[in-house]
């Protein structure tokens, strides 16, 4: 479908890559990956036609379509939801429009016996057919299906996109793509702005796609599920391996160690050579073989290496005062915004040493009762600290807390101690700072870049009580893996929230399930949870299959009752969803509130504080705006508890 040969980009004055040769298949399903600044990206851009090699030639077959997917791109907010998504079938309303225009010239010409009017019926039949077989009578219902899978509810459709987030217009243009249904999806971090439900609807999607996919992913569990070969940008090669990414992993490091093999062997070569033409330089019995020995070490090729794995640098956390054996103690916490309850009876205990994953879906509490953990918020109940707990918390707020006047590199220099500063630049390699990044001031950082080195600084502050949330959003793999074996070896305690399955896997040892209003343990590892509930589902699938069988036996009516049931659960599931994100959003607006009042307040108990009349007044200003959101949270708390119950 596309084919690649002798490609060459330049950017200065070594090349990103060169002499980069290879073939698209259909139904190819590659994950490109490499480096940080390797040029994945730039890979993409070239097959999508937006960007030009220096050498090279990139040839797409006639007829063959191809869909991008940027990271970043300028994002239209001059529709609504369903008519940007609509953009994806103008080729329809376009011959929609021909059809009608041919319809009415049949309609107004009488001249029934010419050639040109059975031309004309001919043209009409033989478009109108490809209008029925591109879909022009039901791209609707593949377009809501695509929306409502990628998370949007139906009420949503009628909105402006100006009201959604980036990250859910991002959305929007992943679903026109895939509506499009091009013959090559090149796809650049699609998962970074989905949930874990949408990440698995793609991966489905995806796998069941007629066409070709090309992807870029930091997701190692998507990547995994998805593709069936990968292509490897290294040193400015390619190699291309028929095999989903973990396979390649092992295959990589069969490669690199042949390479040192190989790479040492030369270097043993040339030292032996020049040896020899040292020793014997000045002999003149000599002479012709010292000449044939130096044209013999100008025609060696050095042999490079794959850039090394940064995924082997090992940290470790600086060590910290032992804690008690409780580090958290939670006895009937309870957490409410008005007549909402978020959770309520939490009982739990948290030993010395555990490593546990709080999941669930959002709005139901976890960075809520990770907040309480942390004193930013009042709740109900106790919730006791052990002795001697030093905390470390990790949130993508944590990042605005950086100097923004220091460089990346003085900021861990600043916290890093002892034999640890040696190593700062393969850290800061490790983490996506390699080279001249790590001379950058913080405030031109991206917020991502932000992210990332607020977690690197939390990694070198010596705590024994370490709170993750969503640590891995901003992380590549091989950052992933840094930060991964660094908790594993960590001698403290560990809360992680996070939806990265692949992050969590062999990390942690018990899990904490949010929903409902309940907070329930499962001990075992992140996929012994996701065994268990599949298991638990199916059984009530069982049980909601035997009782519907009783209920058929007894009246005929009910298989069409289950069938009207069934869509209105679907549209309930819908709703709630929306809901969710509403009373999260609240929630964290509330949280925010209740912050700043309570720094209003210790400044006004202040004797200087206390005679400033503009501190009363923004503080009874953020008390109704506390008003005003709660009662927001309340109606939609209330109505989402009746919905559930429903």
């Amino acid at each position: 479908m596309i084919s690649i040969e002798g490609l060459k980009v330049e950017f200065g004055v070594k090349p990103l890559f060169e002499d980069v040769s290879f073939v698209i298949n259909k139904k190819d399903r590659i994950a490109l990956v490499g480096k940080n600044g390797a040029g994945k990206s730039t890979m993409l851009k070239i097959l999508a036609g937006l960007q030009y090699p220096t050498e090279g030639v990139v040839a797409v077959q006639r007829g063959v379509t191809v869909g991008y997917l940027p990271q970043v791109m300028v994002l239209s907010d001059t529709r609504t939801v369903m008519e940007e998504a609509e953009t994806a079938f103008s080729h329809i309303f376009e011959m929609q429009k021909s059809l009608e225009r041919m319809n009415q010239e049949l309609a107004e010409r009488t001249d029934y016996d010419s050639d040109s009017y059975r031309q004309l019926i001919d043209r009409f039949t033989h478009e109108n057919e490809r209008f029925l077989m591109w879909g022009g009578t039901n791209y609707k219902g593949g377009i809501e299906r695509t929306l409502m899978g990628l998370g949007f509810s139906r009420s949503d459709f009628d909105r402006p996109t100006s009201e959604f987030s980036g990250g859910w217009r991002m959305r929007i243009e992943l679903a026109k793509i895939l509506l499009a249904s091009p013959d090559v999806l090149l796809l650049d971090e699609p998962t970074n702005h989905l949930d874990i439900e949408s990440i698995q609807w793609l991966e489905n999607f995806l796998k069941t796609s007629p066409g070709a996919v090309v992807l870029v992913s930091h997701d190692r569990a998507f990547i995994n599920n998805v593709t069936n070969r990968t292509i490897e940008i290294s040193c400015g090669r390619i190699y291309d391996y028929k095999v989903p990414y973990d396979e390649f992993v092992v295959l990589r490091k069969e490669r690199r160690e042949q390479q040192l093999r190989a790479y040492e062997n030369q270097q043993k070569e040339i030292k032996d050579t020049e040896d020899f033409i040292e020793h014997f330089r000045y002999k003149a019995t000599k002479a012709v073989q010292v000449q044939s020995r130096i044209k013999q070490l100008e025609k060696i090729v050095p042999i490079e290496v794959d850039e090394e794995d940064n995924s082997a640098l090992h940290l470790k956390f600086p060590p910290a005062v032992r804690s008690g054996d409780y580090p958290v103690i939670c006895e009937d916490v309870k957490k409410a915004y008005g007549s909402h309850v978020v959770f309520h009876d939490v009982n739990l205990t948290i030993h010395r040493g555990d490593k546990v994953a709080f999941v669930g879906k959002n709005g139901e509490g976890k960075s809520t009762l990770v907040k309480c953990i942390m004193g930013e918020i009042p709740y109900e109940g106790t919730l006791k600290i052990g002795y001697n707990v030093q905390i470390g918390y990790f949130a993508q707020n944590q990042a605005q807390l950086l100097d923004e006047n220091l460089t990346v590199f003085d900021t861990i220099d600043h916290v890093a101690k002892g034999d640890v500063r040696l190593k700062i630049r393969d850290i800061l390699g490790a983490f996506m700072f390699g080279g001249e990044a790590s001379d950058k001031k913080v405030k031109v950082l991206s917020g991502g870049e932000r992210s990332r080195l607020a977690m690197i600084r939390l990694l070198l502050e010596p705590v024994n009580l370490l709170i993750l949330d969503e640590p891995t959003n901003h992380l590549d793999m091989r950052s992933k893996d840094v930060l991964k074996e660094a908790i594993k070896e960590f001698d403290g305690t560990v809360i992680v929230v996070s939806h990265d399955r692949d992050f969590l896997d062999g990390l942690v040892t018990k899990v904490y399930e949010f929903g409902g209003g309940e907070v329930k343990e499962h001990l075992g590892g992140i996929y012994d949870f996701l065994r268990k509930k599949k298991m638990e589902s199916l059984e009530e699938l069982q049980l909601s299959h035997s009782s519907s069988s009783v209920c058929e036996k007894r009246e005929e009516t009910v298989p069409s009752d289950n069938k009207l049931s069934y869509e209105a659960r679907k549209e309930q599931n819908r709703q709630i969803r929306k809901l969710e994100k509403q009373v999260a959003d609240c929630e964290d607006r509330i949280g925010k509130l209740e912050s700043e009042v309570a720094e209003l307040e210790q400044k006004m108990s202040t004797p200087e504080g206390a005679s400033d009349m503009k501190l009363y007044e923004q503080h009874q200003r953020l008390k109704r705006q506390i008003a005003v959101a709660e009662e927001e949270w309340e109606n939609a708390s209330i109505t989402l508890e009746d919905l559930k119950k429903s």
